[in-house]
C-alpha cells in the first residue's frame, strides 16, 4: 500500500477511523535523518498491507505534530483503534520499525 500524506484534513478518516494500525512519520524536507529513515518506511508500506503508513510533514501540519508532542524528529507514532499504542524517535532499522507495529 502507498504511504498516505496526513494532514489535518484527513487525519480523522485515515488515522483514527481506520480499521487497520498506522503508522505515523513525523518529518521535515530539511531533516537529514528524516531523509535516512524515508526508505525504510516506503518499503515497510508495500511489504505490510496489514497496516497503514501515513507522513506527516511537521512543517505543514504544525498543529499534529503539536498534538502528539514531536520534539524531535523523525518521530514515528504507531496508532491502534484511534488511539496512540507506540512511540520512538530517532533514525530507526527497518526490524526495529516492524518490532514497533507489533510484526
Amino acid at each position: 500500500m502507498a504511504v498516505i500524506k496526513i494532514t489535518q484534513d484527513n487525519f480523522e478518516a485515515e488515522v483514527l477511523k481506520s480499521d487497520k494500525p498506522v503508522l505515523l512519520d513525523f518529518w521535515a524536507t530539511w531533516c537529514m535523518p528524516c531523509q535516512m529513515l524515508s526508505p525504510v518506511i516506503d518499503q515497510i508500506a508495500d511489504e505490510q498491507p496489514s497496516i497503514k503508513v501515513g507522513k506527516v510533514n511537521i512543517d505543514e501540519e504544525p498543529g499534529l505534530a503539536a498534538s502528539f508532542g514531536v520534539m524531535s524528529i523523525p518521530t514515528l507514532v504507531v496508532m491502534k483503534d484511534g488511539k496512540p499504542a507506540a512511540k520512538t524517535m530517532g533514525v530507526q532499522p527497518k526490524a526495529s520499525v516492524l518490532k514497533l507495529l507489533g510484526l
